[in-house]
């Protein structure tokens, strides 16, 4: 299945939740689901990746999590969590050493 993503905002928060694939592709959808939030610079913003319905993930998304984490850095600090992994997914953002960049759960 082709990814999706939805995106939710709070007044402190952007969820941003992908289905099916997660790869380059997802380019153009993944930059638009956090830009407009991340051009306000200096605003303490928490962004939350829910990867529950992504069932496959390539080197190219790991690329998109970490421009997302670039952008959204803060004086050295950035507010990106990733949660509800699938187990293969988690296999291959452990193997990338995701764990000692972003909060996974």
């Amino acid at each position: 299945m082709p990814g999706v993503i939805s995106t939710t905002r709070t007044d402190q928060e952007t969820t941003i939740s992908i289905r099916g694939r997660f790869n380059f592709e997802m380019y153009s959808q993944f930059r638009a689901a956090y830009h407009e939030d991340a051009k306000a610079k200096n605003v303490q913003r928490r962004y939350i990746v829910d990867l529950a319905g992504t069932e496959y993930i390539d080197s190219s998304a790991l690329g998109l999590l970490l421009m997302l984490r670039g952008e959204t850095e803060i004086n050295g600090k950035t507010m990106v969590e990733i949660v509800n992994t699938r187990p293969d997914v988690l296999i291959v953002l452990k193997t990338a050493n995701f764990h000692r960049l972003f909060k996974i759960t």
